[in-house]
Parts: C-alpha cells; sequence; structure tokens
C-alpha cells in the first residue's frame, strides 16, 4: 500500500504518483524534481531553503503558510488551516497542526498538515503537532504522524492520534534525526489499535 511513499528521514517525505510530491523536505539525499513541495512550518528542519532549492524547478508549485512563503520564490500557494484546494490535480485539505501546553508550536504561528488525495488515497501529513481536537475529523488511508517527543506528540500521544483517526495504516515520523529513537517506535507499535508500517529512511 505504502509502495509510492518513500521517508526520506525526519519528517520528510516524498510521494511518487502522477506527480513527484515532497513534504518538508530536508537534508535530502536525492534531488528528483518535483511537481508539488508542501512545507507545513518554518522550523528549520521543516522549511530548508537550501533543500527545495535543489528539487524547485520551472514549473513547480510549493504549497506553504504565509510565514514560509515570505522566504521562498517562485510558485507560492500559501494556505491556511481549514482551505481545501486542489493543485496539479491534486486534492489537498489543510489541517491545523500546533501544540496543546507547550510552546514550541503555537496554534497562533499558523502551522499546519496537509491531507494529499494522490492515485485515490488519501495521505495526511500531520506536520508538527500534538494530539489536537481536530484529528476527530480527519479520514484518511495513510496517517504519518509525529512520535518524537518534547517538540510534538510521544509515542503514546500519537497512538491515540492513530486510534482516533483510524487510518488503514499509520506511519511514524519525526524521529531517528533531532529527536526520537526506535523505542519510540516500538512503543507507538505497541500502542496502535491499527496496522503500523515502519518506513525505513531513503
Amino acid at each position: 500500500m505504502l509502495e509510492n511513499i518513500h521517508w526520506l528521514g525526519h519528517a520528510s517525505f516524498k510521494i511518487m504518483g502522477e506527480k513527484v510530491i515532497y513534504v518538508d523536505p530536508y537534508e535530502l539525499q536525492q534531488d528528483e524534481p518535483a511537481d508539488l513541495i508542501f512545507v507545513t512550518h518554518e522550523h528549520f528542519d521543516h522549511m530548508s531553503v537550501g533543500d527545495i532549492r535543489k528539487i524547485q524547478g520551472p514549473g513547480t508549485v510549493i504549497v506553504t503558510t504565509e510565514a514560509c512563503a515570505r522566504k521562498l520564490s517562485g510558485d507560492v500557494r500559501v494556505v491556511k488551516a481549514g482551505e481545501r484546494l486542489t493543485v496539479a490535480d491534486v486534492e489537498i485539505e489543510v489541517i491545523p497542526a500546533y501544540n496543546v501546553g507547550k510552546a514550541f508550536h503555537p496554534q497562533s504561528a499558523g502551522g499546519v498538515g496537509f491531507i494529499l488525495t494522490v492515485n485515490g488515497m488519501r495521505i495526511y501529513h500531520a506536520g508538527d503537532t500534538d494530539f489536537i481536537p481536530e484529528m476527530k475529523d480527519v479520514r484518511v488511508d495513510v496517517a504519518l504522524l509525529p512520535i518524537g517527543g518534547k517538540y510534538t506528540m510521544n509515542a503514546e500521544e500519537a497512538a491515540q492520534a492513530a486510534n482516533t483517526i483510524k487510518p488503514q495504516v499509520a506511519v511514524p515520523m519525526h524521529w531517528g534525526a533531532i529527536i526520537g529513537g526506535r523505542r519510540d517506535v516500538d512503543r507507538f507499535r505497541e500502542l496502535c489499535q491499527v496496522p503500523v508500517q515502519v518506513l525505513e529512511k531513503e
């Protein structure tokens, strides 16, 4: 089911279909040109201008928040939580992403997650977030959820999110680089009541 979803480390993914899509490209080991780039918020490990330039071509569309858009050039589409749009035949829903009870990602900063419909599959990249009430309305096939703790949900909270969303597959992210490790992955898998697939970094 996930053969077209490639984890590039941390919270960075490449999604292949009729379009080449990147989400939060960071410390890329590859530079296949992007049709679409999604950036969830402006922290350096999610909005890396250098990595974006590696994969940005003349026809690349970047979909991101207002704070990120100020630092980018080219065809940049600014979005806010709650919006729905279609870009290059990809249906996009913009979901809020924020912390509850900690200050790293306040809701006022406007960080987001994205639900992308690719090849008929609904894929949710949650961004940097805690388990928030808005997740109860998320209906997707694949949920890419941060598990590292401190800046985002920890493994237990991410499992609660997965059990609320009930995707066909939950994929842990935001681990293995800045924060989070295999122990968090194992704990997430143990507590999830939905299938979990752990992707290896490419």
